[in-house]
This record gives C-alpha cells, structure tokens and sequence, in this order.
C-alpha cells in the first residue's frame, strides 16, 4: 500500500478521499491556491502546500506544479478526486514518467474515453448500443447534410467535452447552422477543441449510469446503476440509486454491456458508464464514459457498502478486487442533492461570501460530505457546489421523507443556497411518483417558497412570546382558584405540567 498519498483537488472531494487515505492508515498532502489558504482540506492533510494564484489554471490546473509538490513531498501516488486534472490524459502520463502512481485509469484508456467520438467506436466493437449519430472530423455542411438523414430533433456534442458544454438541442433545420457555430465556439473555450458531432436527440428519456471497478488483473464487476435524470442545463442535481425505472432484468444487462464498455479499452480503476434510457420502449443507448470518481459514488456506496474511494486505492497499488459480481447485491436505498452556493430565487446566480453559521444534519441514515465551517469563505473562482446531502432509507418512501427532513435540518447562514429548491423537488409530485425524465425541469419551473423576511420572523416570535406568557399566567391563575389559594400545590410545576400535556414543552 502506498505511503503518502497527494490529492490533486480541493473542496468536499478532496476532504472525502484525504478521509479514505486516513482510514487507509496513509500519510496525505494537500495543496491550495491563494484563495484556499484556510480551506478544510488545508487543514485536515497532513501537509500543504501552495501551488499558485486563486485562478484554477495557475494552480489546480498546473500539472508541473503539483508533479513537483508530490516530489518534494515524497508522495507515491496522487488520486485527482474529479473535475480539474483527473480525465487529462497528459496528467496520467505525466505521473507516469516521474514514477508517481496515478490513482485512477491509464493515460490511454482516458484518451479513448475522453474523446466521444473515439469511444463510440470502441465500445460498438463489443455490441454495445449506441444513440445514432455520426463520426467524427465531419464539416458543418457534413454535419447538416448527415442531420438531415438522422432526423429531427438532434443533439450537437463536443467531442471532446463533458459537463453539458458545447451541446444544443436543435429541433429543425433552420436552427442547425447557427447551433453548430455556437457549439463550436463553446467547445473551444471549455475544451480547446471545436469539433462536434451530431447525435438521435432521445425524448422523455432518463439518464441512467452504472459504477464499474476494475482491477489490474482482469477482473471487471458492476455495482448497479444511478439515476441522474433531475438535470439543469445537462447539469446533474440529484442522484438516487437504485433507479425507479429499472426493472431487474434490464438492471442485469446494463451492468454486462457496462462492463463490456469498460473492458473495450483496458480499463482499471473507478468509472462510470452512462446510457440513454427510453422507457416507452425499454431500449437504452451508450453515451459516455467518465473516467474517474463522480461526484454522485456516495449512493452507490450506501446501497452497496462498498467504499469506492478505497478501493480505488487498492486497485491503483495493484490489488486484486476484493469483491466478485455475485457479491453485489444493492439493498435499500439513497438519493443526494447537490447543494450549491447559488441563489434559487434569482435564476441560480451564484452566490459569495463568509459562511456565519453552518448547522448540518444529523441523524439515521444522513451523510454530509461538505468542506465548510463556520467561517469559511466562498469563492467565485471555483464550481458553486459546496456540499453534498445523502440519505439512505430502506425503501425510496423512506428515503424521500428522510431527505425532506434533512434538508429542513440543514442550516447555512452568510451565502445563498440551493436547499430550498430541493425542498421542493421533494415535494414534487413527479419526483414522488418517479415519473421524471431528463426534460422534467424543462417543462415544469420549480419555485421554492421563499423564506419569510427577518422582520416577520422577528414579529412572530414577538407574538409567540406574549401569547405564551399569557397563557401561562393564566393557568396559574386558574390552578390558584382551584386550590382555594391554600398553595397545597407549586402552582408553577403544575402550570408546567398542563404545557407539557398539551405538547408545548
């Protein structure tokens, strides 16, 4: 097993993996940008060190950097949480040749992964389904002309992207040209890459992903699938695992046409595989592979008992897996909101500032994975998700109830969040039924109730106050005439005793 081990991120992830590494009994580094100097991963590692100004692209995107900081560390190994480095092939390779061991897959596996188009090609060799669509280096009149045998409605993807960047959904051929352009020019600022391809755009469908582990000895297990349909812009907000709309028989086969996606390429370590999947006609299609950690493992893990960060480790020192397929046996079930730093009652603007009071929940069946405190500043720099609440339950009904709860719980004063916006998601109708797609926050706007003004608060304690003492004064007063004024009993503990019984103690 390694000795020390450096984590590549910052936030809830890299406080999640420098946890794992601690149970592992792994010495751990962290490094920080200018403006993480007082985060909690700073503060939880067993060393830190600064890697450049708050911007990512001089600190937590500079590969040179943090190979250096692992060397003069004496890390042996470097896990990239996800986000930032860790689906960058050059940082693979650039692990590799200082002779630090990549926690995660080989730089060649996240190469014919990263690219879209690439890994369509890979994983059709092993009758994996695929949405139709074209291949890729097509010019835009190509890619107009191939829409046009495709059919409407279509999806335009980046290549090289994820993240829900580069994509339009067109739904004529008027739009397409225009589409095409803007897809372009996202893609290149996200990605450095401007080709796009064209895919089926799958109505009413859910999206469904399924967790592989695979170790260095040949051995590739299924640990069930996720629901990740609740989607804002391509951008996921809550996950459930199970999904309601799986039956066992398709939960099988998806897990196999996984595992034959991922063997496709020689892949080892954590990794997602995510499909298309079309209820009206129970077909499902191949859309990606993340090649890393996802910032949803928590549901899979509660449902499974399997510690992904850990076996991460594991397989990355060269262990075999631990678990066979017939060991998977998911029971119960999870479901995580994303909290983010964003202002639901103005359009999801993001939200800065210094939490002033942070009270998480607690209880049977909740799982916070958060890097705040009181005190803590957020930034704009960085993504706005901030923590994330998981809930197990035995069933989805108690799972739901237990996330209402939790969420009503939870407590952040100085920022913005999205809570209450979840609290209504809970109480969605759709969401309680499970009948959801990936349009559901298309078609239907979720308002959260806002919050009442300080001012009322403040005027309803008031009154709540007064009306208490009232009736306080008056059972005592009643409890005196009651005992002829001979005070044979404590006329307050037994003013008391009548507010308990009434439920107000």
């Amino acid at each position: 097993m390694f000795k020390k081990v450096l984590v590549a991120n910052r936030g809830e992830i890299a406080v999640r993996v420098l946890r794992a590494c601690e149970e592992r009994g792994i010495a751990t580094v962290a490094v920080f940008s200018e403006a993480d100097r007082t985060a909690l991963h700073v503060r939880y590692a067993n060393e830190a060190y600064p890697i450049g100004p708050a911007p990512s692209r001089e600190s937590y995107l500079r590969i040179d950097k943090i190979i250096d900081v692992a060397r003069k560390s004496g890390a042996d190994a470097i896990h990239p949480g996800y986000g930032f480095l860790s689906e960058r092939a050059e940082f693979a390779a650039a692990c590799r040749d200082a002779g630090i061991t990549f926690i995660g897959p080989s730089p060649e596996a996240i190469a014919a992964m990263g690219d879209k188009i690439t890994a369509r090609q890979s994983v059709r060799k092993r009758g994996v389904p695929l949405v139709p669509g074209t291949e890729k280096g097509l010019r835009d009149e190509e890619l107009v002309a191939a829409a046009k045998e495709i059919g409407f409605p279509i999806m335009i993807k980046a290549a090289a992207g994820g993240g829900g960047k580069g994509m339009r959904a067109v739904h004529d051929i008027g739009a397409l040209e225009s589409a095409i352009g803007a897809a372009r020019r996202e893609a290149m600022a996200a990605f450095g890459n401007d080709e796009v391809y064209l895919e089926k755009l799958v109505t009413n469908a859910r999206h469904i992903e399924i967790q592989v582990l695979a170790d260095s000895h040949g051995n590739t297990i299924s640990l069930g699938e996720r629901e990740c349909s609740i989607q804002r812009r391509h951008q996921k907000l809550i996950e459930e695992a199970p999904s309601v709309a799986i039956d066992e028989k398709t939960r099988a086969e998806m897990g196999r046409v996984a595992v034959a996606a991922a063997e496709s390429v020689g892949y080892v370590n954590a990794g997602t595989i995510e499909f298309l999947y079309d209820g009206k006609d129970n077909r499902y299609y191949f859309l990606e592979m993340n090649t890393r950690l996802q910032v949803e493992h928590p549901v899979t893990e509660l449902v499974t008992g399997i510690d992904i960060v850990k076996e991460q480790i594991s397989i990355a020192a060269g262990r075999r897996l631990r678990y066979r397929q017939e060991d998977i046996a998911p029971k119960g079930w999870a479901i995580e909101c994303r909290i983010t730093a964003e202002d639901p009652f103005n359009n999801f603007m993001p939200s800065s500032g210094v939490v002033t009071y942070l009270k998480e929940p607690t209880g049977p069946g909740v799982r916070v994975e958060s890097s705040l405190y009181e005190g803590c500043e957020i930034s704009l720099y960085y993504d706005p998700m901030i923590a994330k609440l998981i809930v197990y339950g035995e069933n989805r009904a108690e799972a739901i109830l237990r996330m209402r709860r939790a969420l009503n719980e939870y407590r952040i004063a100085g920022v913005k969040t999205s809570i209450p916006f979840h609290q209504e998601i809970m109480d969605s109708t759709e969401f309680i039924w499970g009948t959801f797609d990936t349009g559901f926050l298309s078609r239907r706007r979720i308002m959260p109730r806002r919050p009442q003004s300080a001012e009322s608060e403040r005027l309803a304690a008031v009154v709540a106050a007064m009306i208490e003492h009232e009736e306080g004064r008056q059972a005592v007063a009643r409890i005196g005439q009651a005992n002829n004024g001979t005070g044979t009993n404590n006329d307050w503990k037994l003013a008391g005793r009548m507010r308990a019984q009434r439920g107000q103690w």
